[in-house]
């Protein structure tokens, strides 16, 4: 896996924090120094940051659980949508449905709704209604593609939700933290990070500096991914091997005593030859 670059960072403006009057105190620890107003983020500390969160995420994926990203800032979503989809996990870059994990149920039963409605579409009922009904069905499941289309593979809650500026998505962080599920996220010296779990502080306008960090986090949770399906294969060829051992032993049984008769009966037809050479010469005397 590729390491996170001080100098690229640099490059990217991952440094650059809000000004000094805009600033939240709770990320003093993470800022290097202020210039022209400007505060200016430890890019030391990103790294260090952004390498503890890859693990973990690395940790989650390995474990097979789904993690969910969040960003529906413009220069974010785009980012989001291609590294998501790149690790085949669920994303949110449209608005946040309220209740999208504090009333997961709702949000899955309009999921749904959106299958039976592509159901419809492939068994043939959708071109038995009317003209009306049709235009009204096709709305309807673009707006719930739109929302939830990139959701639609999250049959239960997420086990992480990954956060750029959790300061716009602050429902998103609040339900995640009221239902104690680890929260990710960049975080720009503007916000609060006291209710991240993993904070990564860095410029969240910045969109190269977004790509870079979350493109890195993205190869991490690929390892994870590629570790799993090597230990389930291994777990699927132990298992193999176990099932085969009875097996073996049960051939090794069955040739074992099918040379053990052979050989008994090889005995007895000696002592039988033998037994008859004797009467005969019984009874030749």
């Amino acid at each position: 896996m590729a390491k996170l670059e001080f100098d690229q960072l640099l490059e990217a403006g991952a440094h650059f924090g809000h000004l000094k009057r805009k600033w939240n105190p709770a990320m003093a620890p993470y800022i290097f120094m202020e210039r022209n107003g400007i505060h200016i983020i430890d890019l030391h500390k990103t790294i260090a940051k952004a390498e503890e969160s890859a693990a973990a995420l690395k940790q989650i994926a390995k474990a097979g659980k789904k993690i969910l990203f969040v960003a529906t800032k413009k220069q974010a979503k785009p980012v989001i949508e291609e590294r998501a989809q790149s690790v085949n996990m669920p994303y949110v870059i449209e608005r946040w449905p309220g209740g999208m994990l504090t009333n997961f149920p709702t949000i899955r039963k309009a999921v749904k709704k959106m299958s039976s409605i592509d159901k419809m579409i492939k068994d043939g009922t959708f071109d038995t209604l009317s003209k009306r009904e049709k235009l009204q069905i096709t709305r309807q499941r673009a707006k719930l593609e739109k929302m939830l289309g990139s959701i639609q593979d999250l049959t239960r809650l997420p086990s992480a939700i990954f956060v750029v500026d959790v300061m716009k998505e602050q429902i998103a962080v609040k339900e995640a933290e009221r239902l104690g599920i680890p929260i990710f996220g960049i975080v720009d010296t503007n916000s609060n990070p006291s209710n991240i779990d993993f904070v990564i502080p860095a410029n969240d306008d910045a969109a190269k500096a977004v790509d870079m960090i979350v493109g890195f986090l993205c190869d991490s949770i690929k390892e994870g991914l590629e570790e799993r399906k090597v230990e389930k294969a291994d777990a699927a060829a132990a298992e193999e091997q176990e099932e085969e051992v009875p097996q073996r032993r049960e051939r090794k049984s069955k040739a074992a005593k099918k040379e053990r008769v052979k050989k008994e009966d090889t005995e007895a037809m000696k002592a039988a030859v033998v037994s008859k050479y004797a009467k005969d010469a019984e009874v030749d005397e």
